[in-house]
């Protein structure tokens, strides 16, 4: 098997599955080149992106397994692109895609031996999540007070019950494996400075990213570790039918992230001084940091998004 670059393409609302695609793609070889389509391009294809072309670009280069990305990517590739870009082959997932008049984007690559296949991620596919997010009425994703909302939200967050449906849909089953094949296992080196943030990371998306990579350039030496909070502990504070995503996902998803060192699975709400300790994190006046990522968007928006283009 070459053991050069190789050349992956996509990709729309980027998720695990898409990074556990990647990490597959860069164990057969050293160097990982990543095309990327144009808004045009997949609107052509598959029909309007959830994100824009400019996020998917920052998206995919928040990918720890990712060297480069190519902006612009061509939807069919050829062997003309990987020549270009000095690639030794092109990796895909094992489900076949097509162009709008049923082409295999990937024929040409097929027959000159240049094709590698690895195993999709079960369990999730952008449009198992847009389905999640569009299930049963747009009423859901409202705090509207409609009869609707107020059938499938009046038990959400109260009691030991509470809970998101959304998160039940899912049909990914976590497994020690996998995190540990998304984990660093890396410790903290003395110098390092620890830094802990926490929230729900749901449909991890171009704001989370921003605000990460903020956090990580707040040190020459950031250690970052993620508090992901319980899916019943997110329904609390945020209602309605969040978090989409179950705790399981949205670990895989930011431990994807090149500038997360480690996750905290079900971290508490509260940050006290038993997990600063745990951490070691120093605990000393102006030990907050608020942090602007300069960018507004939300999972709410990305809804949104997807309900406009319903």
């Amino acid at each position: 098997m070459a053991s050069g670059p190789r050349y992956c393409t996509g990709y729309d609302m980027v998720h695990y599955g898409h990074s556990n695609q990647l990490r597959q793609a860069k164990a057969m070889g050293d160097y990982l080149i990543v095309g990327v389509h144009t808004d045009e391009e997949i609107s052509k294809h598959k029909g309007p992106p959830v994100f824009t072309q400019a996020e998917r670009y920052k998206m995919v280069r928040a990918i720890k397994w990712v060297d480069e990305i190519v902006e612009g990517a061509p939807y069919v590739t050829t062997l003309e692109t990987l020549d270009k870009y000095i690639c030794d082959f092109c990796v895909h997932g094992d489900d076949i895609t097509l162009t709008v008049d049923g082409k295999d984007t990937y024929e040409e690559v097929k027959k000159s031996g240049r094709y590698r296949e690895c195993k999709r991620t079960q369990g999730v596919s952008t449009t198992d999540l847009v389905g999640r997010m569009l299930l049963m009425t747009k009423a859901h994703h409202s705090n509207t007070g409609s009869s609707d909302y107020q059938q499938h939200t009046d038990n959400f967050g109260r009691g030991p019950k509470g809970h998101s449906p959304w998160t039940g849909v899912s049909q990914f089953l976590q497994t020690s494996q996998k995190i540990i094949q998304f984990a660093s296992g890396k410790e903290p080196q003395p110098g390092d400075t620890i830094i802990y943030v926490a929230g729900a990371f749901d449909l991890f998306h171009i704001g989370h990213v921003d605000f990460l990579e903020a956090v990580y350039k707040l040190s020459d030496k950031p250690y970052v570790i993620v508090g992901l909070h319980f899916d019943q502990e997110v329904n609390r504070y945020k209602g309605k039918n969040y978090p989409i995503m179950n705790v399981h996902e949205r670990t895989l998803s930011v431990l994807a992230c090149r500038y997360v060192s480690e996750v905290v699975i079900g971290a508490p709400y509260t940050v006290s001084k038993d997990l600063l300790d745990h951490f070691k994190v120093p605990r000393r006046k102006g030990i907050l940091r608020i942090v602007d990522s300069g960018n507004s968007l939300t999972t709410d928006d990305i809804v949104q998004r997807i309900i406009k283009n319903r």
